[in-house]
């Protein structure tokens, strides 16, 4: 008669092979917190951290590892709002990263002196709804959009029908 072999060893899920990456540590997570009674949605984006409320994006949360100017909390707006939001964030100012000089995005820097103060203010304007944050994203558009719209754009005549072949 042969011995059974235990096999508890070998069904119990090794640790480390199950682990998976350690997550990202969110950047100024207490903007989150500020404005979670909105049950914000957030994305990964271009390093950062993308936030939305409904349909809209609002904030941009970046903490670089490295000191950077464009580090802090990034207020999606347009150049229509500039001057009435600097008038509530004296240290806003347009973005270096994004190469213009003027954008539509603006920061509220890490670096200045009311940062924490700040970034909680704007969080406050998000919770009352100020129409002055936020900007709906546009869509992705798949391939076969693009590829119609391409073909609208360069004026390329329509498909003739399809012939039948002879009989």
């Amino acid at each position: 008669m042969s011995k059974s072999r235990s096999r508890t060893n070998r069904l119990l899920p090794d640790d480390t092979v199950f682990a998976g990456k350690p997550r990202r540590r969110v950047p100024h997570e207490f903007v989150l917190d500020a404005i979670a009674p909105l049950s914000p949605r957030t994305r990964n984006m271009f390093g950062c951290l993308a936030i939305y409320v409904r349909d809209k994006i609002v904030l941009i949360t970046r903490d670089k590892p490295v000191p950077n100017p464009d580090n802090g909390v990034w207020l999606a707006t347009t150049e229509e709002h500039h001057q009435s939001l600097r008038r509530d964030f004296p240290n806003m100012r347009s973005i270096e990263v994004l190469g213009k000089k003027v954008t539509g995005w603006q920061i509220l820097p890490a670096d200045a002196d009311d940062f924490e103060e700040a970034a909680l203010r704007a969080c406050e304007l998000v919770l009352a709804g100020d129409p002055r944050i936020g900007k709906i994203p546009k869509g992705r558009r798949t391939l076969k959009t693009q590829a119609k719209r391409a073909s609208k754009q360069s004026g390329s005549p329509k498909k003739a029908s399809k012939s039948r072949p002879l009989k």
